[in-house]
């Protein structure tokens, strides 16, 4: 596996599902830009409760950035050339509006550092 931070847009709305030992968790598609001009799909897992919550949050076309680990993987189609694909087991989320949160609350005085007086 690897350590990636991967960017690009949500393909469809993240959807919530239950495993069988009932726990919940977040599966989602994001369309990753490649240099070539063509989009490379990453499949998303997410069971951290924050992060998949961040993902739910999301409509589709919307730009997200995910850290997680890694596997790529190919895709045949029944017609057609093998295809690159990658999975990801996403650990943190950033999106547009948790980068709004944060400036915000820095300039209100919450998360800002406040200088030492000693």
């Amino acid at each position: 596996m690897i350590d990636a931070l991967i960017g690009g847009t949500l393909h469809a709305a993240a959807e919530q599902k239950t495993g069988q030992a009932g726990k919940p968790f977040v599966v989602c598609k994001v369309r990753t830009p490649m240099q070539s001009g063509e989009a490379l799909f990453v499949n998303v897992i997410c069971f951290d409760k924050a992060a998949g919550a961040a993902l739910l949050a999301l409509h589709a076309g919307e730009p997200v950035h995910i850290a997680g680990t890694l596997t790529p993987k190919v895709w045949t189609p029944q017609q057609g050339e093998p295809r690159p694909v990658l999975d990801m087991q996403a650990h943190a989320v950033l999106t547009a509006y948790a980068v709004q949160r944060q400036r915000k609350a820095a300039a209100d005085g919450k998360g800002a550092l406040e200088p030492k007086n000693d």
